[in-house]
């Protein structure tokens, strides 16, 4: 069963969030420019058969309102924090990927109270400490639907391994028919590149005193995998957990992914 709906933001935005499944609450907040279609499936089909999820548009993306203003991570996390006050849930697993990582090191950082686990997918901690990633795949994410054909295929580097590219192309325009659904509109975009420019958690992190799951891609590209064991160090009791793949290592790997994260969260009830 699913359930569609909007919560309100503290500035007056609408964010458009989806409840799936059945089981103790788990939050899926979405990286840079993608809406919570970006999920996918069967990702989304095989962990509602656990747990009650909650697939959220971040601001900017999707159905949700995308104002072209500033805005922090910060905003963000207070707005998956509104989406679960929508949703009548007091306390759930947060799973953040990339910059939703990011978002959700705010919201552990600011909404303690409502974070049962916390897992941080394929992320980093901001500022100028964080292991940089190959400035190439950088630009040619930066530009988006105006890359040039060299590009396009670096932006296929930056979020797969080499294996699914080379083997697995199914894997690879499913991604693409997703994300083709609901494209960012370029200021929004740009309004995501600013707030992440300018989120530095580093010297915060050891303040998240819930139980934390750090898990990255081997062969990720785009976010180092160094830049996971960096904020594993920071969080008291944290887990760290490499697995296979590149920054989408959920779909390229989704049985070994969805096994770390059932494991992890049983282990912590």
């Amino acid at each position: 069963m699913s359930n569609r709906d909007f919560a309100q933001s503290h500035d007056g935005l609408r964010i458009r969030y989806e409840v799936r499944g059945a089981g103790e609450p788990l939050a899926l907040i979405m990286g840079f420019s993608g809406s919570g279609r970006a999920w996918g499936e069967p990702f989304l089909s095989r962990l509602e058969k656990r747990f009650r999820l909650v697939v959220i548009d971040n601001r900017g993306t999707g159905e949700s309102d995308q104002p072209d203003r500033s805005w922090t991570l910060g905003d963000m996390a207070s707005d998956v924090a509104r989406v679960l006050d929508r949703a009548r849930i007091d306390r759930a697993h947060i799973y953040g990927i990339s910059m939703g990582g990011m978002i959700a090191q705010e919201f552990a950082l600011h909404h303690q109270e409502k974070l049962s686990c916390l897992i941080l997918g394929c992320t980093h901690f901001g500022g100028a400490s964080v292991a940089q990633s190959p400035p190439e795949i950088v630009a040619a994410v930066m530009a988006g639907t105006n890359a040039t054909p060299a590009q396009q295929h670096q932006q296929l580097q930056a979020v797969f391994c080499d294996d699914t590219i080379a083997n697995r192309r199914e894997v690879v325009e499913k991604h693409n028919r997703i994300r083709a659904q609901y494209p960012i509109p370029p200021y929004a975009f740009l309004r995501q590149t600013q707030a992440i420019g300018v989120f530095d958690a580093r010297a915060r992190l050891n303040q998240i005193r819930v139980p934390t799951m750090v898990i990255t891609g081997r062969e990720d590209r785009l976010v180092a995998p160094q830049n996971s064991k960096l904020i594993a160090e920071r969080i008291p009791g944290s887990k760290l957990v490499e697995l296979p793949g590149g920054h989408l290592f959920m779909a390229e790997y989704p049985e070994q992914f969805n096994r770390a994260v059932i494991d992890f969260i049983d282990a912590h009830r």
